[in-house]
């Protein structure tokens, strides 16, 4: 069988580059995206000389025309769409009394908005070819809220929605749709907290450490595996336990 094409969004570091190279190990084709060519190009190095099959696309994720041709592309050039890995993301955080529209619109733009549009391209291809499977990246923030965080908690939260909606209207096609939500997990986005700040934060996480973005891309690959046909509209929460 031709290898299965994935395309993960925000693939040049972190979560993105985590689940970029957990999808090629599992034997997929990854269509590697984000705005960084030179740390697209690392990584597709990365990954054919460890056996596997990507290829870069940059594409600015805040412009929704572009994410549009970006999949309606990749799908004409491969004759298929398997797998969709919403990741890309970003932050600007503060407090709601503070929070001006531009930083709540930018996050709501990139985090919901671009999600929307991929998964609407993504659609097609994935009809034809009578499987998908559509994982786009949550936050415990998006189920549990966070102080200084309203415009990506909102924007998280509401990819929840968006994506048990898109699990109804597809499901019976052969496409699943799941969230994967992580908690803290070492990348540039929690590069801000100090030594002393993590300890802090581990104490309150039942196996005692951060995430890593292999333990967030192990989840994906469950998800987007041509086994894992009966989940759909589900939120996995890989917090290590955070909330208990």
């Amino acid at each position: 069988m031709e290898k299965r094409v994935a395309i993960v969004t925000g693939a040049s570091r972190g979560i993105g580059r985590g689940i970029a190279m957990r999808l090629a190990r599992d034997g997929r084709h990854v269509v590697a995206v984000a705005r960084n060519a030179a740390q697209l190009e690392a990584l597709c190095a990365e990954i054919a000389a460890a056996g596997g099959s990507a290829e870069a696309r940059t594409c600015d994720l805040a412009d929704g025309q572009a994410v549009q041709r970006m999949v309606e592309e990749v799908s004409e050039k491969h004759g298929r769409l398997d797998i969709l890995v919403n990741n890309a993301g970003i932050t600007k955080d503060g407090l709601l009394m503070r929070m001006s529209d531009a930083d709540f619109d930018d996050v709501i733009n990139v985090n919901l908005r671009s999600v929307f549009i991929a998964c609407r391209a993504a659609a097609r291809p994935m009809l034809r070819g009578k499987f998908g499977r559509i994982v786009n990246i949550g936050s415990v923030s998006g189920v549990e809220g966070n102080k200084g965080q309203a415009n990506y908690a909102a924007a998280k939260a509401g990819l929840i929605g968006l994506t048990k909606s898109v699990a109804k209207e597809l499901g019976s096609k052969g496409i699943t749709a799941n969230v994967v939500a992580p908690g803290f997990v070492e990348t540039d986005m929690t590069a801000f907290l100090g030594p002393d700040d993590k300890k802090k934060v581990c104490e309150h996480i039942t196996v005692g450490r951060l995430g890593t973005p292999e333990d967030i891309a192990a989840a994906v690959s469950y998800l987007a595996a041509d086994d894992a046909g009966y989940v759909t509209g589900q939120v996995l929460v890989v917090d290590g336990g955070l909330p208990m």
